[in-house]
């Protein structure tokens, strides 16, 4: 019996084989399908009453996952033993049997260490040794329908002993399954001679086989996201999980013939504390495992936002100020996900240093044998070492040093060397002010090369939130939301690559504005102090931003920053979402939006900087957050803003842009100047000032092409913006940006943008940028063609919109789990001509018609709309006037509509069904 079982309370109350042999030799039936049947069905129900028990236990103590895992295989165990007794006495008795009808059962896999989640698969394999007769086919074929009538979901194998040994040594696959087998029940010499052969013939290559695995593991990483602070994490999996520690396992039982991970203390391997933090680590994960299983009803390995919540009240997590109990519970996670790695640094170290006399280290070519001085450092086969085990002890700076010349030379860490850097990290605390370790930090911060990397390592190390101990109150932290896809410190650490990055020009494609600017960027070390500090007060209850700028003043002077860079950085803390709030929630047309946004930013400096941090921040969030159209806005924004801070009073007045604007349309068209004067006469001075050159362009050819027809759709993909550009000329008559609005929903697509316009002689004008679900361009003639009939129906009143868009799914299925309450702002100082309507609400397909709707009722005109969605998030921003053009200003008038939009928003059936 497996050491865990031996260790389980009360194992009888789990499963008791005894009465239940009792039960099973009685059974009675009239062939053997029957009394299969009938032996089957007392299993099964031995089977629920025995996960009964063990849920049972599990919700008394929740955090209790080995436990639990344990007793799911050893209830598996039993149950096994009994129906092969059971398949073996009175199905196909055989009190004879041959040399070849010898047969035992071996759990492999996960079940083969004992461990199994509620729904885990039974991996079995069946062992005879020469080629199987027919009687073995029977016994293995009825006991495995027996367990599928049992409702288990079994793998499994048969194999001879010959075919093992073959198989085994081709496939890694087999090689791994059968590294943790363990004899369940059948001939117990039969397993002997197997095992013997298994490690005679097969462990024979043990730096192939943790070559192959650990290259299994990197892909498996890069698969699930290649990073173990993903916030919506795969436990068994990702990066930091189960399937980590069974590596551990697996490599620790070839290379050192362990049988469990506990053996590996006395081979050196870990010390007493390190195997503590693995079997924390284990139990843990193991716990979060078990409760996904159970919620889910299935096998789950995911841990998403909507169970997370859950699993927190499960394991009696509770909130605490600034910090709620599923964050604190996730933040437990990516602690313990952390420890996985630092283990797997501290064992792959030995096990290098233990096969290094047969070969060169993994993957990385040995330097010299001798090592080479290095300020007292030394290298150990390319790497970067220590000469003592006190040597850090000794002047703690070089907790600093180490991580600085690293990327000074270009050189990996030696795992000996992060083992000790975190033993004495806790040593730095001294040395925080201390001139010569600030600036071999900011050195690391600042470096041309790579950054990201190193200040990873010291992250990993546990140096760097001891050295920057606000940074220490951010690492694991997670944001329970679906726009962020990192912990803090792990977006944060993103954010300085990607700077890095821009700076050397590698992503000048992707940014080239950011990197034309940052060659003009004064004080380039501010920038990459205000990246690492720009998120520093998250989690704190309050604003981040304000709370970070404050944190700011206080460490910059410390890191050596002088007081003109110290103030810009808090500056840029302080006002770090200012681009993108002004660029994605505001009218860009609308002139006020960037005299007050250059009011703030008050210096072009500052300007370059901001941007450059916009876009990293934004980066950094995660895969697929980053489009062409946010970059098109704030390409836009930065140019306007620089006009304003560049020239002030002297910049052209709104009618000098329309006539410049309509001289560039007037040669790109080559128009006859009687057509051109008509459509100037035609068009109100809003629009030439609200729309780019290209899209007046299209809108004009449109237009022309038109003629007397009253409704003309067109549809282009704009690889540059990132969308598809929507533009509709029809009738103008009430409602009409609503019925758009939900056409475009119905049809699938996402509107991010819409200027809506009304020409001298009474036709609608308007301009939509769309995505599909993913972000992306419609570009398929398919989607174009549903999208145009879709718009053309509605205007036509043959379509009857709420019901469609109410069988919509939500867009992020997962978004039930957070609980947004929706936010009305209505600003009258935001812009001169508009009243500026701000909704905040949970992300759901048909918001946006709903809110249109409720606008439409609550007689006011739109004139503009700008959508930003953050993860479940969104937020609808309208530039509206009353029906004469006015701003709103009546406080009764806009309580009456701040009520409309907050149900509208909420969901409430208040708004009227559509036509």
């Amino acid at each position: 019996m497996p050491p865990r079982f031996a260790t389980l309370p009360n194992r009888r109350a789990i499963i008791d084989r005894r009465i239940l042999a009792d039960q099973l030799a009685v059974v009675e039936a009239t062939d053997p399908t029957a009394l299969r049947q009938a032996g089957s069905a007392i299993l099964k129900d031995a089977l629920d009453a025995g996960r009964a028990e063990i849920e049972r236990r599990f919700a008394e103590h929740p955090t209790r996952g080995l436990e639990t895992a344990a007793a799911q295989g050893f209830l598996v165990d039993q149950l096994l033993r009994l129906l092969w007794d059971f398949t073996l006495r009175r199905l196909y008795p055989n009190s004879n049997p041959t040399a070849a009808e010898r047969m035992t059962l071996v759990a492999v896999g996960g079940y083969g260490r004992g461990e199994m989640a509620p729904h885990s698969d039974v991996d079995l394999g069946f062992l005879t040794p020469i080629r199987r007769t027919a009687w073995c086919e029977q016994v293995i074929e009825t006991m495995l329908y027996a367990l599928w009538d049992m409702g288990l979901k079994v793998g499994h194998s048969s194999r001879s002993l010959d075919e093992m040994a073959k198989m085994a040594k081709s496939d890694v696959t087999v090689r791994t399954a059968l590294l943790e087998a363990r004899y369940v029940w059948g001939d117990t010499a039969l397993y002997d001679e197997a095992a013997r052969r298994f490690k005679a013939e097969v462990q024979t290559d043990t730096r192939g086989f943790v070559a192959q695995k650990l290259a299994e593991r990197d892909v498996r990483h890069k698969k699930m996201g290649d990073s173990r602070y993903v916030v919506e994490p795969n436990v068994k999996e990702g990066k930091g999980g189960l399937r980590d520690l069974h590596t551990l396992f697996w490599i620790g039982k070839d290379a050192y013939g362990v049988q469990r991970a506990a053996e590996l203390v006395g081979k050196g391997v870990l010390t007493r504390q390190e195997y503590r933090r693995f079997n924390r680590a284990e139990n843990f994960l193991w716990a979060v495992r078990c409760h996904l299983h159970l919620i889910a009803g299935r096998a789950e390995e995911r841990l998403t936002f909507d169970v997370q919540r859950e699993i927190a009240e499960r394991m009696r997590y509770s909130d605490r100020p600034g910090k709620s109990a599923v964050e604190r519970f996730m933040h437990f996670y990516f602690l313990q996900a952390k420890t996985v790695g630092d283990l797997t640094g501290v064992f792959l170290a030995h096990l290098d240093e233990t096969l290094a006399a047969r070969g060169r280290r993994f993957g990385l070519p040995a330097i010299r044998r001798s090592p080479r001085k290095l300020k007292g450092f030394v290298l150990d086969r390319g790497r970067l070492a220590l000469p003592t085990d006190h040597f850090l002890q000794d002047d703690p700076v070089r907790l600093i040093e180490l991580f600085a010349l690293a990327d000074a030379h270009g050189l990996e860490v030696h795992p000996q060397a992060m083992r000790l850097a975190a033993r004495d990290a806790k040593l730095v605390d001294e040395y925080r002010d201390d001139p010569r370790a600030n600036t071999l930090f900011l050195d690391v911060l600042t470096s041309p090369r790579e950054p990201e990397q190193v200040l990873r390592w010291m992250n990993e190390a546990g140096v760097l939130g001891r050295f920057v101990p606000d940074f220490g109150r951010v690492v694991a932290q997670m944001q329970f939301d679906m726009y962020h896809h990192y912990t803090v410190d792990e977006h944060t650490i993103r954010a300085v690559g990607l700077l890095a990055e821009i700076e050397s020009g590698r992503l000048a494609e992707d940014h080239p504005l950011a990197t034309v600017l940052f060659e003009q960027i004064v004080s380039r070390r501010a920038l990459y102090v205000a990246v690492l500090l720009h998120d520093i007060a998250k989690g704190r209850g309050g604003d981040h931003s304000v709370l970070g700028a404050e944190v700011a003043e206080r460490l910059c002077p410390r890191f050596g920053l002088t007081p003109a860079e110290t103030e810009t950085v808090a500056w840029l803390v302080r006002w770090h979402l200012l681009a993108s709030a002004t660029a994605f929630k505001r009218d860009l047309s609308d002139f006020k939006t960037i005299l007050d946004f250059a009011a703030i930013v008050a210096s072009p400096q500052r300007l370059m900087m901001l941007l450059v941090l916009t876009v990293v921040d934004i980066r950094a969030v995660g895969p697929g957050v980053w489009n062409g159209w946010k970059r098109q806005l704030l390409t836009d924004l930065y140019e306007s803003a620089e006009e304003v801070l560049r020239l002030g009073h002297k910049q052209r007045g709104r009618g000098e842009r329309v006539l410049a604007k309509q001289q560039r349309l007037h040669a790109a068209l080559g128009w006859a100047e009687r057509d051109f004067a008509r459509l100037v006469k035609r068009l109100p001075e809003a629009y030439w000032v609200a729309e780019p050159i290209d899209v007046l362009e299209r809108n004009a050819r449109m237009m022309a092409a038109a003629g007397e027809t009253q409704l003309s759709i067109d549809a282009q993909p704009d690889a540059e913006r990132g969308a598809t550009l929507v533009s509709i000329y029809a009738a103008d008559h009430p409602g009409i940006f609503y019925r758009i609005a939900g056409a475009i929903h119905a049809a699938g697509g996402n509107i991010i943008d819409a200027r809506i316009h009304t020409t001298r002689d009474g036709m609608a004008l308007d301009n939509f940028l769309v995505q599909d679900p993913l972000g992306r361009p419609f570009d398929d003639e398919a989607q174009l063609g549903r999208l145009k009939t879709t718009i053309a129906d509605a205007l036509a009143n043959r379509a009857r919109l709420t019901e469609r868009l109410q069988g919509k799914p939500l867009p992020r299925p997962r978004a039930d789990a957070f609980s947004i309450e929706p936010a009305v702002l209505i600003d009258n100082k935001a812009s001169n001509r508009f009243t500026v309507i701000e909704v905040n609400a949970r992300d759901r397909p048909a918001l946006l018609f709903d809110l249109a709707q409720a606008l439409f009722q609550s007689k006011v005109t739109i004139h503009s709309a700008h959508v930003a969605t953050y993860g479940e998030r969104a937020v609808d921003t309208f530039y509206v006037t009353d029906l004469l053009g006015d701003k709103i200003d009546s406080t009764s008038r806009l309580k009456a509509v701040e009520r409309r939009l907050l149900d509208a928003a909420a969901g409430s059936d208040v708004v009227a069904q559509a036509a």
